[in-house]
């Protein structure tokens, strides 16, 4: 424990951090997806996806509403595609480069070297298959390595166990929640945060990696070991 010229405690120093960058990046690839800066060309993929009755569930928890036609759809994107926080990416698969789902970088905040995951919405396509891992690796791997963020985090409503579920299986460690602290849908919404930070990274990358070699998975794609962090 460090004291300062008072007996306090404190924190320990800082004195050689370096402000992380701003998320500016047109594509992450990885072996079996990429992550691309969402764009034009991945509208019409995506209302496919998104504008399904299957797909309705999915936006339950998003704070959106499923757009009733593909003309408010489109808006719905290129309002995505203009914004610089959240910062926003197509998921796509690498094998046919169709656009299966979405995700974003925000609360971008270099000062603290904070940023999180969120926004994300992943077609039934997408979900529980290993691009859905690997873009979160992809995107982990980015903000740690390239911009140099030392705290990432997600949050989501705390009822979505879904969500939890699935950010606690990639290595992000639950902290607290957050009571009446957001109001969507006429609804309250208690807040689950969760985080990984940057000395987590190197021991959580080595587990992805050896989780998503193609040995781990046969011919319909499906894991042989579980993901283990």
């Amino acid at each position: 424990m460090k004291y300062n010229e008072f007996n306090q405690p404190v924190g320990e120093s800082l004195c050689d951090f370096n402000m992380p960058e701003f998320p500016n990046i047109q594509n992450l690839t990885g072996q079996y997806s990429k992550l691309e800066k969402l764009e034009t060309k991945h509208i019409d993929d995506l209302f496919n996806h998104f504008s399904m009755p299957e797909d309705l569930p999915n936006w339950t928890y998003l704070p959106d509403e499923q757009p009733q036609n593909y003309k408010q759809f489109q808006a719905y994107i290129e309002q995505k595609m203009a914004s610089q926080d959240p910062y926003f990416f197509a998921v796509v698969d690498k094998q046919n480069n169709e656009a299966i789902g979405i995700l974003s970088l925000l609360r971008i905040n270099p000062k603290n070297a904070s940023i999180e995951v969120g926004h994300i919405h992943f077609s039934n396509k997408l979900k529980r298959s290993r691009i859905a891992t690997e873009v979160h690796f992809l995107l982990a791997e980015y903000v740690f390595e390239t911009l140099g963020y030392r705290r990432y985090e997600w949050k989501c409503d705390s009822l979505n166990q879904p969500s939890i579920k699935a950010a606690q299986r990639l290595g992000f460690k639950y902290e607290g929640t957050f009571r009446n602290h957001v109001i969507y849908k006429n609804r309250n919404r208690n807040t689950v945060w969760l985080s990984m930070l940057s000395e987590d990274w190197p021991t959580l990358k080595m587990i992805f990696e050896d989780w998503l070699v193609k040995t781990n998975f046969d011919s319909e794609g499906n894991q042989l070991k579980r993901l283990s962090v």
